[in-house]
């Protein structure tokens, strides 16, 4: 889980009837996976952050820099 340090983003689509998850770090398609509950879509968006990082690793790709959001 050391690993998992990128930000998440969901949100309901009413178009699409479910919670689109996006991994803003990582370039490409804005929105990653989704669920049709809230709690699923986080556990989708784990399992497309893993991949995704099983797939730079074995390409040798140097993985983006964690963006950390600062609350005030």
């Amino acid at each position: 889980m050391s690993k998992l340090k990128y930000q998440m983003v969901i949100q309901w689509s009413e178009e699409d009837d479910c919670f689109l998850v996006g991994l803003p770090d990582f370039p490409g398609q804005r929105w990653r996976t989704h669920g049709d509950t809230y709690e699923s879509a986080v556990a989708n968006g784990i399992e497309a952050l893993e991949s995704l990082i099983i797939a730079y690793e074995a390409a040798g790709d140097p993985l983006p820099k964690p963006t950390v959001s600062r609350v005030l």
